[in-house]
């Protein structure tokens, strides 16, 4: 597969583009329904979301969550039933896809099958009427860029599917679109070639500092790898929105905490609290945790009252029984992926709860065996019961 030559300034990580009072996407309360009166189907509820120009936002959630419909509301491929879709200021609710100005690459690559590899990628500047003159140096410099100048002369049945979704990303790029648009652009590839390709991207995105980027997927690392800030989404609406780092380290909601990273929530009380840091109880056991300030979507961690402690699986470590302070805990499975194995534990003190508890290596556990799990300190962060 040919290297991407990607022309960047430097290696300096880019710094985070400060949204301005027009930002290059903006959903105002947009909402999407299939259908009429009682038999409608609410395929996006109320969704707003800015993106800044140069920023990079993955919207990440479930099957059926309404981050495709929201991209195609973006797109001009569906006609939102209410609210406001706004590119650099202008209102283009109701306009086509063609008059957007918008690059799409889409999980099927959509290549014609009989244009060669140059011609896939000049439709969309022959479709804006561009000069026949100007169109070959702008495929050759769209080429380029994905490292694909070699192959122009190629159809997609003689490409990998990595290069044929070099060539979809080429041809969004041609017509220099200030905005990108990417739906679930690596999901059809294998596990290898995804992770090349993601790599890719990164440079994509580093070579393409004032064009931002808004990308559906289902895969985390992809929106943690790309992403400047994460819309995670769930039952057609935005549950939470913020950077990769903030979500993960201190999620607002439990379902962000248990979808983003698959962290365990285990029930707590509050008990004293001091700035960040608050003792709570989780069976019978008192370990220290972080509280996160209220506001941005954190409770007021009010003493006594119930909230969830939000532990990765990695942080739990499995330990003798005999351990003073470790939780007493019974194995229900144990499966082996490589790297871990994958431990679901009843902790005693908290039987309506299954634990995932990440272990190093490849090792044999009996189901049923008792063992001890140590928190780490802090035993995680504080997370609302609601």
């Amino acid at each position: 597969m040919a290297q991407a030559r990607v022309r960047t300034a430097g290696r300096r990580s880019r710094p985070r583009p400060v949204e301005s009072s027009s930002p290059a996407i903006v959903f105002d309360r947009v909402g999407v329904s299939y259908g009429r009166g009682r038999k409608a189907s609410r395929a996006l509820i109320d969704f707003s979301l800015r993106v800044a120009a140069g920023e990079t936002v993955a919207l990440l959630g479930p099957s059926g969550s309404g981050k495709s419909t929201a991209l195609n509301a973006l797109a001009g491929f569906v006609r939102p039933t209410s609210g406001t879709v706004r590119l650099a200021g202008r209102d283009v609710t109701s306009l086509p896809p063609a008059r957007r100005g918008i690059g799409v690459v889409l999980q099927s690559y959509a290549l014609f099958p009989h244009m060669s590899v140059a011609d896939n990628v000049a439709f969309g500047l022959r479709a804006q009427k561009i000069a026949r003159r100007d169109i070959t140096p702008r495929v050759a410099e769209a080429l380029d860029m994905v490292g694909m100048a070699d192959y122009q002369k190629r159809l997609p049945r003689e490409l990998s599917g990595g290069q044929q979704q070099r060539v979809a990303i080429a041809r969004a790029l041609a017509i220099r679109p200030a905005v990108l648009l990417l739906d679930e652009p690596l999901a059809a590839l294998d596990a290898q070639l995804r992770q090349s390709m993601l790599a890719e991207l990164q440079r994509l995105k580093e070579a393409l500092p004032d064009t931002a980027m808004l990308f559906v997927t289902h895969d985390q690392a992809e929106a943690l790898a790309l992403a400047d800030r994460i819309a995670i989404m769930n039952d057609a609406r935005l549950m939470d929105v913020d950077t990769a780092e903030n979500l993960w380290k201190r999620p607002p909601t439990s379902f962000t905490a248990a979808f983003l990273g698959g962290a365990n929530l285990l029930p707590c009380v509050v008990g004293r609290v001091i700035g960040n840091s608050a003792l709570v109880d989780v069976g019978t056991r008192t370990v220290t945790a972080e509280a996160p300030q209220p506001g941005f979507g954190h409770a007021d961690w009010a003493p006594g009252s119930a909230a969830l402690l939000c532990v990765r699986p990695h942080a739990v470590q499995v330990v003798s029984t005999r351990e003073r302070n470790a939780l007493q805990a019974k194995v229900n499975a144990a499966v082996w992926r490589g790297s871990v194995t994958r431990l679901v534990v009843t902790v005693d003190s908290v039987p309506d709860v299954l634990v995932d508890v990440d272990v190093p290596g490849h090792t044999p556990f009996e189901i049923g065996s008792p063992v001890g799990l140590r928190l780490p300190e802090p035993a995680g962060v504080l997370v609302p019961a609601t």
